[in-house]
């Protein structure tokens, strides 16, 4: 089970203000579907609309959160890909990695096949696990480190029965990724 501060300082809030267009993904997604592990932040992709996004300064305010100002949130929710904004919970350090863009071949098919899971006694969006092992097959080929092979594995240890393993081989190669993929299969 993931942390549930993780869940009460960045997913609730976005709930509170009727934004529900994200999907919970990384660590925590992958806490969820494999094995548990510490964490101190939770990865949030998000669809944005820009009146919400001049909504996240008031809902994540200070001096309890850092909110990147309203103009640099403009900025990262317009870009064709890769973009990123955080919000830190200054008291504890926890924090939340927030992705706007939408640029991904499977996007839309993730926020399409979305799971509501009951995480800390609340409804939260989880990306499926199929999108979270390729992100973090992704993320392992930019040298981001053995934690998501490890994730992986975990993931398929504890819901190997639940992920369609042919969709994620597939996507996997399309994606430049199946060599990756095939060694944690074999």
């Amino acid at each position: 089970m993931p942390e549930p501060d993780l869940i009460h300082l960045f997913v609730l809030p976005l709930h509170r203000c009727g934004i529900d267009s994200y999907m919970v993904s990384g660590s925590v997604a992958s806490i969820e579907y494999g094995e548990p592990r510490a964490t101190l932040g939770v990865d949030v992709a998000i669809l944005l609309k820009t009146e919400q996004t001049d909504l996240l300064p008031a809902v994540f305010a200070e001096p309890e959160y850092y909110c990147p100002p309203v103009d640099v949130l403009h900025s990262e929710i317009s870009r064709p890909s890769r973009g990123h904004f955080n919000v830190i919970h200054i008291p504890s350090g926890m924090k939340a990695d927030f992705y706007p863009s939408r640029n991904h071949p499977l996007f839309d098919w993730a926020m399409a096949h979305r799971r509501k899971i009951l995480i800390a006694g609340h409804d939260v969006l989880l990306s499926p696990p199929e999108y979270v092992i390729l992100w973090k097959l992704e993320f392992f080929r930019e040298g981001a480190g053995d934690k998501h092979l490890r994730d992986i594995k975990g993931i398929l240890a504890v819901s190997g029965d639940q992920i369609d393993t042919p969709f994620v081989s597939v996507w996997a190669e399309k994606l430049g990724l199946g060599a990756i993929w095939a060694t944690l299969i074999e």
